[in-house]
């Protein structure tokens, strides 16, 4: 990289770790990241369930997968070396019935294709001997899946890269990206930057932002809203550690699960409801340009004719917790509605392609002078450190 000094926009956990990696990679660089927000890793990052994902559902080969696997070694040894809560708990993966057992075989041998070690099929007395109140027939211990605590992974990013140099301006809202020569001027709310090379990380406005520096719209963003309930103190025993679904192959989503936090407590959920606006936490939040711009999309008509059924039962289990609870007893037989209690949410940047289809890997651009994270949809908090790595490669190769 023959570029001096490098903007990265976005404070969320891929652009710290890039701006981290990138800093090991050229020490002498000079290194910015521009967040929107007063802090880091307020959206996306801070509102996600905090589970460190190892490779197990990613189609072989894919990017994704390939970042994964490498990207919670990545994680779980940035954590131990800064004193980051953490721990490799393991997860079910359970099957509720003989269709889902054929379905779980698949993905045990998606899981050994992506070279993850320590899986071991479960029949149902095994699985009552890790959760013994998890309900199906059969299951797939996964070992190598833990919790963490992402804003504190967070802070210890934005500690190493001051201890580097590198700086971290908040409340500085990208409103331009303007080519000056060869590199970039960012005008945003706490002034304007310069600097040879732009990496763009922006998540949920990912879409927007590289359209900022030129960039075809050809993927939009579409904002889903994951809602979460908690599980009540005195029912907390009914879950140990991680309990997930067999994903169904009709759904683009993993549907609902169980996961214990880092800090104590259970969550269930989330769903995922197509939200009214990108930083939609609540059902009342709506935002008429994010609105308007899923609306002109065709790629937004596309995917409501393709998943109508899916788009209805979301809807109708976000304002149920009755129906909720249905969909979670499918795990855990004994959950009772009055067991759960209203959680948090949070709002999944999932790109769209224009045919309609959730865009599955993770998307990379890179130009001239400037890299673009256009999709970096789930595992991309555990696989930071690793996307950040492949992003500093794709540059020096460049």
């Amino acid at each position: 990289m023959n570029a001096k000094s490098v903007i990265i926009v976005g404070g969320g956990i891929v652009g710290l770790a890039t701006a981290l990696r990138l800093g090991q990679k050229f020490p002498g660089a000079r290194i910015r990241v521009l967040e929107k927000e007063a802090g880091v890793g307020r959206h996306q990052t801070g509102h996600n369930s905090g589970v460190l994902h190892c490779g197990l559902y990613y189609k072989p080969g894919s990017v994704k997968a390939r970042l994964a696997v490498d990207g919670i070694r990545q994680m779980v040894e940035f954590c131990r070396e800064n004193g980051v809560p953490h721990e490799i708990c393991g997860k079910l993966v359970v099957a509720t019935d003989a269709a889902e057992v054929e379905r779980l075989r698949a993905l045990h041998e998606r899981g050994i294709q992506n070279g993850l070690t320590g899986l071991a099929w479960l029949n149902r007395e095994q699985m009552l001997e890790i959760e013994p109140h998890v309900g199906g027939v059969a299951a797939l211990r996964v070992p190598q899946e833990g919790i963490v605590d992402y804003p504190r992974v967070c802070d210890a990013m934005v500690a190493r890269l001051a201890a580097a140099g590198a700086e971290v301006v908040t409340s500085a809202e990208v409103r331009a990206l303007r080519h000056e020569g060869e590199g970039w001027r960012a005008v945003t709310t706490a002034g304007e930057f310069t600097a040879d090379f732009l990496i763009t990380c922006a998540g949920l406005h990912s879409d927007r932002v590289a359209e900022m520096s030129g960039e075809r719209r050809d993927m939009r963003i579409l904002p889903f809203r994951g809602e979460y309930y908690k599980i009540r103190p005195e029912r907390q025993g009914l879950v140990r550690n991680l309990i997930y679904p067999v994903p169904d192959p009709q759904f683009p989503f993993l549907g609902v699960h169980f996961t214990r936090l880092i800090h104590g407590g259970i969550e269930a959920g989330p769903n995922a409801v197509l939200a009214l606006a990108r930083e939609g936490y609540r059902k009342t939040d709506f935002h008429a340009g994010d609105l308007f711009d899923a609306l002109t999309y065709g790629g937004f008509w596309r995917f409501m004719r393709r998943y109508p059924s899916m788009c209805w039962f979301e809807l109708r289990r976000s304002f149920s917790r009755e129906l909720f609870c249905e969909s979670l007893r499918k795990l855990i037989p004994e959950i009772q509605p009055a067991d759960l209690d209203t959680g948090g949410s949070g709002v999944r940047a999932q790109a769209i392609a224009p045919e309609g289809e959730l865009v599955q890997d993770f998307r990379l651009i890179a130009r001239k002078n400037a890299l673009h994270v256009l999709n970096a949809p789930s595992p991309a908090a555990t696989a930071s450190l690793a996307i950040g790595a492949e992003i500093v490669e794709m540059i020096a190769a460049g």
